[in-house]
């Protein structure tokens, strides 16, 4: 088995002070009976890609370089095959314009259903043209999908980079990928959709975030992956005190549950933790008999704020 668990840390004073104060029993005898395993992944909170995608990345075989990483052909291929093309997703969002910067808020404060959501994707069609080898794919109410050989290789931010956050560091700096931005937001700027969204009180749908641009490569990902997503939300909308009750969850639930594979001796078992800068990952190293007797009796425990601290 191996718990994947993305959201595990975060940069900043809000973060560090909740870390100090999460309690979390299971995971910190759980760390002691594993060892690291394989490279660090990342490098800082700028980076183009997160680490948790990296993770997936690096279990899929594939090594693209950072902001390079095909996750819109890859959320394709988990719907149905995927062939040579170059995607990129297109995620509706609201960007917030205020005195000193522009916001991105996440696309679900959109509250899209699924018939706007299909019908604003339908009024953007002009903008890929099957006749100019353009595919287009409605995956969901907050994934759009096009195709286009103008794709490959293009290097852009991952949609988590950008939410709440000023998006000026993170906009496309490929002017294929500028232009679809460019236009796509002029043709919503006083759209009808958006105009019966804002009289009902709703935010208007004035922007895509172009992310995860390339062609498939890689395998699947492993069968015996877990990943627990239950951070996201909370650590995204900066709401500390719902993402620790989260861990504490987790650490109650999927992560007990391991530390009592890891005790009984199961292999394989890996814990994989993805913070905001870094991916680590632990698997269960051989004990003799005696050496997981004596740990059952006085288990040894790892401090867990500076192991997530770390990442």
């Amino acid at each position: 088995m191996h718990l994947m668990i993305p959201h595990a840390s975060a940069v900043g004073e809000a973060a560090t002070h909740t870390l100090a104060e999460l309690s979390l029993p299971n995971l910190a005898q759980l760390l002691p009976l594993l060892s690291p395993v394989g490279a660090t992944l990342g490098s800082d909170e700028y980076s183009f890609n997160t680490p948790f995608e990296l993770a997936l990345s690096e279990l899929r075989g594939c090594h693209a370089q950072d902001g390079c990483l095909p996750t819109a052909a890859w959320a394709l291929q988990a719907k149905q095959s995927c062939k040579g093309e170059a995607w990129a997703l297109l995620t509706p969002i609201h960007l917030s314009v205020g005195s000193d910067q522009i916001t991105a808020l996440p696309p679900q404060a959109l509250a899209l259903t699924e018939a706007e959501s299909r019908a604003f994707f339908e009024s953007l069609s002009e903008l890929w043209p099957a006749a100019e080898g353009w595919i287009s794919h409605w995956l969901g109410s907050h994934q759009w999908l096009v195709a286009h050989a103008s794709f490959a290789g293009l290097r852009s931010a991952s949609l988590e980079r950008v939410l709440h956050r000023n998006v000026d560091i993170w906009m496309p700096q490929a002017r294929r990928l500028r232009t679809l931005q460019n236009e796509t937001q002029m043709l919503l700027h006083g759209h009808p959709l958006n105009e019966a969204r804002e009289a009902a009180g709703a935010l208007a749908l004035n922007s895509v975030w172009i992310s995860g641009c390339g062609v498939n490569s890689g395998g699947q990902l492993p069968a015996d992956l877990q990943i627990e997503a239950a951070l996201q939300l909370p650590l995204l909308a900066g709401d500390w005190q719902a993402w620790s009750h989260a861990w504490v969850q987790l650490d109650d639930g999927p992560v007990a549950a391991l530390l009592a594979q890891a005790r009984r001796g199961e292999t394989p078992l890996r814990l994989t933790l993805c913070g905001e800068r870094h991916a680590r990952t632990w698997a269960l190293k051989p004990r003799s008999r005696l050496a997981r007797l004596w740990q059952a009796m006085l288990p040894p425990r790892s401090d867990t704020a500076n192991c997530l601290g770390g990442l």
